[in-house]
């Protein structure tokens, strides 16, 4: 036991002696091909300039380059500069793969250059169609590339008035019914997205399937996601929002006129 411990500390010594050898500021300075003797501003200027000049070759110039865009996509606060960025740095990358013969990195980032254009495709298209939504398209199909699946047989309940809400649908097959003001709704139509906007996103109505379909659905923190990349989503999906808004305020007025119609003559049936 003690002969182990002594073989211990001799070694452990023999490492902290090499270590406290090679971190000598003397040998630091010739390994950088400085004279330990004749160390002066000059000569540590000229030094690393014959370096830099040493390594200003076009394989460097391309990594140099792919690195600052690489500091830009973390500076970066919005998806689709970030992407653009990213690409960019990218082909730098690659380029510098290419032109120093290191085929790991050439395919590394070679490889990421598709992978970010069909991200930043996906969400120009996003912001496209929601731009689209303003102008009198309230269509939300464009959503489906980051909706999943749900199916529900007749009598299911999707959800109900006044519960908590995390999740947005759209509907793809099959009628739904909003229980409270008895309004059906088809193919295309979007259920829940009232529940991301009030304050304690809770449901404002209770949904009912009337006839077996299925659903695509996003969640809230989807959205927040969605919408922290692309601000410029949010504004437009805010827009088509208060737009379904107004027309169920429309039809809610459309009920009253009618009921203020029927109420005279069911009146004057009574008193004939």
């Amino acid at each position: 036991m003690n002969l182990s411990s002594a073989d211990l500390s001799t070694t452990l010594n023999r490492i902290l002696d090499t270590a406290a050898d090679n971190l000598r500021v003397a040998k630091i300075l010739i390994q950088l091909g400085l004279d330990p003797d004749n160390i002066t501003y000059d000569a540590i200027f000229n030094r690393l300039l014959e370096i830099v000049l040493a390594n200003i070759t076009l394989a460097n110039m391309f990594a140099l380059i792919g690195a600052i865009f690489f500091v830009a996509t973390l500076l970066t606060q919005t998806m689709v500069p970030l992407r653009v960025a990213n690409m960019i740095g990218c082909a730098f990358f690659a380029g510098f793969g290419a032109l120093a013969g290191d085929v790991k990195t050439f395919l590394m980032y070679f490889l990421l250059l598709p992978i970010n254009a069909y991200r930043l495709r996906q969400m120009l298209t996003l912001v496209k169609k929601a731009r689209s939504a303003t102008q009198g398209d309230t269509s939300m199909e464009w959503l489906k590339p980051f909706m999943t699946e749900r199916k529900y047989r007749r009598g299911d309940i999707l959800c109900k008035k006044d519960e908590a809400a995390n999740e947005m649908f759209l509907t793809v097959t099959g009628n739904f019914l909003v229980t409270e003001i008895g309004v059906e709704l088809p193919p295309g139509r979007l259920m829940g997205e009232l529940g991301f906007l009030t304050p304690n996103n809770r449901r404002t109505a209770t949904v009912k399937c009337i006839e077996d379909g299925h659903v695509l659905t996003i969640t809230y923190e989807k959205l927040l996601e969605i919408y922290f990349q692309n601000p410029q989503f949010g504004y437009y999906f805010l827009v088509l929002t208060s737009q379904r808004l107004l027309d169920n305020i429309a039809r809610l007025e459309r009920i009253i006129a009618q009921n203020k119609i029927a109420q005279p003559s069911a009146t004057a049936d009574g008193a004939n």
